[in-house]
């Protein structure tokens, strides 16, 4: 690939993509578009589609966004998509991996480079009781090593941020706890220039890390909580939040017997189904790389 026309920059996705926490006078604009100023050369700006919808599945993402990306003819797409999943009484680890594959193998067959990324898992992010954290967290490692293998299969542009040490500044993180700051999509907009800029594949500056809007203060996260936060855990409450309960009271069952090694056999079980779906091996030891 040379740098003879603009880059296409097509971003694939949920909200982190979208660009919720990260809010400017036209609205969200988050990590995708911070990158894609950094990816064209002074004469050659890159040029930037976004395609991330807040709430979206894998499944959205295979079957909607993906068809108009492929129009686009990216030369690169960043696919970062799965919380969501993990937080639907539907997760299907297994169908999940046959959805990501399916855009990956897409978007590779004619050419793209892809960027994705394992990411942290929203029970640890909210700081939710063990019983109901763990669940989450074998869900997310499940989709954090789906990710891993994908990537490695179809060598894409990969950002370990499940475990990065800057995950525990809360200063990267917006009101609401799930998404990042403007300082944290500036993070996450630097880190892949680098990596691009490793593969030759950014031709620009990378993004400044120092915010320019004011952080939200402590005022800030009530009225988040008393608006679109009250929202969000009502949406939940339908949907995830029954599961979730039947979920955690299987955790302390499990934890007051001393056989809480079962579910973990059981979520390593899932997994191993959904690798050997779309033909992936991968030691279970590497769960959640």
């Amino acid at each position: 690939m040379t740098n003879t026309r603009a880059l296409r920059f097509v971003a694939l996705g949920d909200s982190l993509t979208e660009g919720v926490g990260d809010r400017v006078a036209e609205g969200w604009r988050g990590w995708a578009a911070l990158l894609a100023d950094g990816i064209g050369g002074g004469d050659a700006p890159a040029e930037f589609r976004k395609l991330a919808v807040s709430g979206a599945l894998t499944r959205d993402v295979a079957e909607r966004q993906t068809p108009e990306a492929l129009a686009f003819a990216p030369d690169i797409a960043s696919v970062l998509v799965g919380v969501n999943d993990t937080l639907r009484c539907t997760f299907d680890i297994e169908e999940m991996a046959r959805q990501l594959d399916s855009v990956c193998a897409r978007l590779t067959a004619r050419g793209t480079v892809v960027l994705t990324a394992c990411l942290p898992d929203p029970g640890s992010m909210l700081g939710l009781p063990l019983p109901l954290a763990r669940p989450l967290a074998r869900r997310q490692r499940a989709v954090n090593t789906v990710v891993h293998a994908l990537s490695a299969r179809y060598g894409a542009v990969h950002l370990h941020a499940a475990d990065a040490a800057w995950v525990a500044d809360r200063s990267m993180w917006s009101a609401d706890r799930l998404h990042p700051g403007e300082r944290g999509h500036r993070m996450i907009a630097r880190r892949f220039h680098e990596l691009l800029t490793e593969r030759g594949l950014a031709h620009g500056t990378a993004p400044g890390s120092d915010p320019e809007q004011v952080p939200p203060g402590r005022a800030a996260a009530v009225l988040w909580l008393a608006t679109a936060g009250t929202v969000w855990v009502a949406r939940r409450c339908t949907d995830l939040l029954p599961q979730l309960l039947r979920l955690a009271g299987s955790e302390v069952r499990h934890w007051a017997r001393g056989t809480s090694e079962r579910l973990d056999r059981s979520a390593e079980h899932a997994l191993s189904s959904a690798l050997a779906a779309v033909s992936l091996d991968v030691p279970l030891a590497r769960m959640g790389e």
